[in-house]
């Protein structure tokens, strides 16, 4: 059995509205202008799939995986996996984004979990993580995104 125990979690605060934050990382003409990437579902419903794609003129898909909760503007629960991985089950992994209204804040926090300890997938996400999330605050704040 492969040992998946390894998680990262990544708290922010942004001055926006829950249907923003959900927006944002369920639309792909937002997420296009903080992260270069669209994430695409049909629906974002339970057992829909969806996938991360590259938002250039190669539209290469990176990521895929499936809806396991949505609950918006609330909470997301995906799977994640390298589109080059999608065959092998033991590379998935979970995110799970959680959005609560705090005054005229939103805490955001994202959990990403059952991934291996010491995979190219955690080394990966610790360091992408907080760099999209950072440029999904600019943009929500400001309009623009970070130049990631």
């Amino acid at each position: 059995m492969t040992d998946k125990s390894a998680s990262f979690v990544y708290v922010t605060f942004i001055r926006t509205t829950p249907e923003k934050v959900f927006d944002a990382i369920t639309r792909p003409e937002i997420s296009r202008h903080y992260w270069g990437h669209e994430n695409v579902s049909d629906d974002w419903q339970p057992g829909s799939e969806w996938q991360n794609i590259k938002a250039n003129e190669t539209r290469t898909v990176e990521l895929v995986g499936k809806v396991i909760e949505s609950a918006p503007p609330k909470r997301l629960v995906i799977s994640w996996a390298n589109e080059s991985q999608k065959y092998d089950p033991d590379q998935y992994s979970r995110v799970t984004y959680d959005i609560e209204q705090q005054g005229d804040m939103v805490k955001l926090t994202v959990l990403h979990d059952e991934l291996q300890p010491g995979s190219g997938m955690l080394k990966g996400i610790s360091e992408g993580w907080p760099l999209v999330l950072s440029s999904m605050k600019s943009f929500l704040e400001t309009g623009q995104g970070l130049d990631l």
